[in-house]
């Protein structure tokens, strides 16, 4: 694997041809290497430029790294895709995500957990499991992550999955995608690992190098367009012992998501009074809230790497690399809705006027407005939230050793520290009831949004509401580091079969913890202002076009207040004081791991191989913190207002697992490679999973909770693929796979009592209800399936490429009693798991000029987990160009384009039936000059 390694790095070499005719060549190497035998074309391209009366052409662009990538694949011990930095250069790629959605096997998600979908991916996740069971590594080492969006830093839902949006393409050098596992891989990816390889300064060919990118992107929805800046200078010395490089990015992003979201879904009381006067009512599921939601954000991602390496001689060599990444995401969401668990409504025990109900869902229902002025019932919610100064920060130090201790042995050496953070410091927000208006709506599955109506009331004019609740979370944090140190040796032997032995140990040790101050109201109104003070409206509705790309019929002409307004107003009512600040939300997580290994290389006439096994020693220790009815709060907690904070008696969780790998490699003949693999891997449970703390919704009286005793997730894997190499940059593969998971993290449901904060808060005092929680359980499932790819040059400088994953998985949960209804799809599925992913592309380059159309597909999969009910993504395609012209040797010109077709994102709950998200986000364009000297 060293070896794979050590080829991952080199740079990107000149590709020669020789040019039989000025139109012809390209289609007659192709045609030739498709007729000719095998030892034909393997002798091909020996030729030298002497031996030909043509002249010789340089390639060094799109087909170049194409190439390299191919004989990274062909040449490497296990299962691996590669794309190479002038792929990633070459198509509108604004983070490695981007990029890796055009490799078979490889799904990504624009969504973290909570945040929704937007136009920029963000996680990665490989054959059809969730990114949780994916490790993403740069330079062979884990990277801390943090998440700018409260309920992700909060939640834990993301787990260990790194956040790709603060890795920028610019600092690839290539991206090495590992599905078959060797034992010397850092343990983590059940399903395999993707390894972020940064350019190195004496890869680079001359003494001197510059490279610098201006652009400007063009946001649709947002009318926005904004400066993205990145720069690179690499120095070595004449000798190439010595050199230093430095990198720096500066990417402003202006976002607008429209959307309608239907929220809470929930079942009617069979025992409740609209059952009761409607028997055909009893347990339908519904929407409690459908909202016109609007969400914007201004993104400046912005940060470096500088890297130095130093090799006085053959055999010694040492390298120091920082990274540091920033995302500022201060954000503003709007939401009017209407409420079915209103006053008037479901709620206040009022049957619709009329309804209709179908695959056990109230897809229509029309509640006639029954309130007065003095006594006014609720038929809706709005909330506004600002979160200004919102951000996400990842950064490392990595030093690394190679010394050459004789021909035979070679050791080397990793240690480092790496550090995840993610804040919110505070929230506006205000939230009021809609009252003194009727309401309707009418489902239309995923076809449109539902249509809803407020029929006497003006939705753009800021009346008829009385505020609710007012809340700020000041600060919410989630903090994640770890520090690493790891020596490997590599001896070369001549033992039969055996070439080679690697061995070597590695030890981490991990802190991650959440932070969440929640403040309330003003419960006795002693802080400034009253607790029934409505904010400033100064006139502000939603934009013009607001809904324009989503269809149906909803509120789209809605008010909204000024966010620096309701800055002013939140920081005046919410209570800032600590005698009445709770904590929600918090554990603390430490986590120590001892690995040590050892693995054989192997070769023989026309195969070769590794045969090796990993011990791994976990030793985690969880800490939390929850609200519990009665209790005295620590002394240095403060006082719940109705209840008291108890600390969690601290849960160790240590287990040892052992990690056999076999993996063969057969030369089938001079152009065909068959693989297969044999293995055991492991991926420690998400964060949050492990947190133990219990998240509420008190209006549904539903919670989510962790499990700190989860096992770690050990899969059993079987990998077999056949890759015909049948011309030069040309490929076409098959593959299988197998996988068995031993304690995969599901959910189950447990019962159990809390205090109810919104009931108390309207009492005065504590008032316990019984919840539903829903928790992570080990349980077993499977994964198989089937991937395809071919890459394909058409000649004159055309060329295309696709590939399919066809995926089966199913988790072995029973009856799912938490989630069990009457539906068509499973809510037992495993999470991240498409039964289908394509990619499609094709490409045109010459001397000057170069163009790639790209198309993503991957079909529906159940994304996460809403307050105990299944979130499905449904299918969903995105389209991408980028054109390249050179205006001289050393400046291009770029244009690139991303989510062209305009994607909308729609989930779903149960079944399609129940619509869960709409979300338009338009397409971005990009335009610029590149250098290069």
């Amino acid at each position: 694997m060293k070896q794979n390694q050590a080829a991952a790095r080199r740079p990107v070499r000149p590709l020669v041809i020789n040019r039989l005719t000025p139109a012809a060549a390209a289609v007659a190497a192709l045609v030739l290497s498709t007729a000719l035998p095998a030892s034909a074309r393997q002798a091909a391209p020996q030729a030298t430029p002497e031996a030909s009366q043509g002249e010789v052409v340089i390639v060094t662009g799109i087909r170049a790294s194409l190439q390299q990538s191919l004989a990274v694949k062909r040449n490497a011990a296990a299962n691996v895709e590669v794309i190479t930095a002038e792929d990633v250069g070459k198509m509108p790629d604004k983070n490695v995500a981007d990029s890796l959605q055009r490799l078979p096997g490889v799904n990504i998600s624009s969504s973290a957990a909570g945040s929704g979908g937007f136009d920029e991916n963000d996680r990665v996740s490989l054959r059809g499991t969730s990114p949780s069971l994916t490790q993403t590594t740069i330079n062979g080492h884990a990277i801390a992550s943090g998440d700018w969006f409260v309920l992700d830093q909060v939640g834990g839902a993301v787990g260990r999955s790194a956040s790709y949006s603060l890795l920028p393409s610019e600092i690839v050098g290539q991206v090495v995608v590992r599905k078959s596992p060797t034992a010397d891989l850092i343990e983590g990816g059940v399903a395999g690992t993707v390894d972020v390889i940064t350019r190195k300064p004496l890869d680079f060919k001359n003494p001197l190098t510059f490279e610098a990118s201006i652009q400007a992107v063009h946001a649709t929805l947002a009318g926005k367009t904004d400066p993205q800046v990145s720069a690179l200078v690499n120095w070595k010395n004449s000798t190439n012992t010595v050199g230093v490089l430095l990198q720096g990015f500066s990417e402003k992003r202006s976002l607008r998501r429209d959307g309608q979201e239907l929220l809470q879904w929930s079942q009617i009381p069979a025992n409740g009074p609209v059952a009761t006067a409607n028997p055909d009512l009893a347990n339908v599921w519904y929407p409690r809230l459908i909202g016109s939601s609007l969400f914007e954000q201004e993104r400046h991602r912005k940060g470096g790497l500088v890297d130095i390496q130093f090799k006085p001689s053959r055999d010694f060599s040492a390298e120091a690399t920082y990274f540091s990444s920033k995302l500022e995401a201060g954000n503003y969401n709007r939401n009017y809705m209407s409420d079915m668990l209103g006053s008037g409504a479901l709620g206040g025990g009022v049957s619709p006027d009329s309804y209709t109900v179908h695959n056990g869902t109230l897809t229509s229902a029309t509640f006639v407005n029954r309130g007065t002025a003095a006594a006014p019932l609720r038929y809706g919610i709005v909330d506004d939230i600002v979160r200004e100064g919102a951000y996400a920060k990842s950064d490392f130090l990595d030093l690394a050793f190679k010394y050459r201790m004789s021909e035979a042995l070679v050791l080397r050496g990793q240690a480092g520290k790496t550090r995840g953070y993610g804040a919110t410091p505070s929230q506006g927000v205000y939230e009021g009831d809609v009252n003194n208006s009727g309401v309707s709506y009418q489902l239309n599955g995923l076809g449109s949004p539902a249509t809803v109506k407020f029929p006497s009331i003006d939705t753009s004019v800021f009346t008829g509401t009385i505020l609710d609740w007012v809340f700020g979370l000041s600060p919410a944090t989630t903090s994640d580091e770890e520090t690493y140190a790891q020596l490997d040796a590599e001896y070369r032997l001549d033992a039969g079969p055996f070439t080679g032995l690697k061995f070597g140990v590695r030890g981490t040790d991990h802190e991650r913890s959440n932070f969440t101050v929640a403040q309330g109201p003003n419960w006795d109104n002693t802080e400034p202002g009253t607790a029934n003070t409505n904010p400033a409206w100064n006139g502000e509705v939603y934009p013009g076009d607001f809904g324009k790309d989503l269809g149906g019929d909803f509120p789209r002409n809605v008010w909204q207040i000024d966010r620096a307004i309701l800055n002013a107003w939140g920081d005046l009512h919410s209570n800032r004081s600590l005698s009445r600040t709770f904590y929600t939300d918090m554990f603390a997580l430490t986590e120590k791991t001892k690995a040590i290994y050892l693995s054989g290389d192997m070769e023989g006439d026309g195969w070769s191989g590794n045969l090796g096994v990993r011990v791994v020693r976990t030793e985690g220790t969880s800490n939390g913190y929850q609200i519990v009815p009665n209790q005295v709060p620590g002394a240095n907690l403060p006082a719940y207002p109705w209840g008291g904070f108890v600390q969690r008696t601290a849960i160790e969780n240590n287990h040892t697992k052992v990690l056999p790998s076999l993996n063969l490699k057969f030369d089938v003949r001079s152009d065909v490679v068959a693989r297969f693999g044999v293995s055991r891997t492991m991926t420690r449970p998400d964060f949050g999973a492990l947190g133990g703390t219990v998240s509420l919704t008190d209006e549904t009286h539903t919670g989510n909770g962790g499990n700190a005793r989860l096992q770690p997730v050990i899969s059993n894997n079987i990998d077999g693929t056949v890759q015909w190499y049948f011309a030069p940059r040309a490929l076409a593969s098959v593959g299988l796979f197998y996988m068995d998971l031993n304690d995969y993290v599901g959910f189950g449901s447990s019962r159990a009592t809390f205090v109810d904060s919104r009931a108390s808060e309207q009492s005065g005092s504590p008032v316990f209800a019984e919840y539903t929680i829903t928790s992570p359980v080990n349980v077993g499932a499977s994964i198989k399936g089937a991937e395809f790819a071919l890459q394909l040059p058409l000649g004159q400088g055309f060329g295309v490429d696709g590939n399919v994953t066809l995926a089966d998985s199913e988790q072995d949960f029973g009856t799912c009693p938490a989630l069990q209804t009457v539906t068509t799809s499973s809510p037992c599925d495993l999470l991240g798991a498409s039964k289908v992913t394509a990619n499609a592309g094709a490409f045109f380059e010459n001397d000057k000029f170069n163009a790639r159309i790209s198309y993503a597909w991957r079909s529906s999969y159940l994304a996460a987990l809403d307050r105990g009910t299944p979130l499905y993504q449904d299918a969903v395609g995105q389209l991408a160009v980028s054109f390249n012209y050179s205006l001289t040797k050393n400046l291009t010109l770029t244009f690139s384009g991303q989510n062209l077709n305009k994607p909308i994102l729609k989930n779903y709950n149960y079944n399609k039936d129940q619509p869960a998200r709409f979300y338009a986000n338009g397409a971005q364009y990009y335009a610029g000059l590149r250098l290069k000297y």
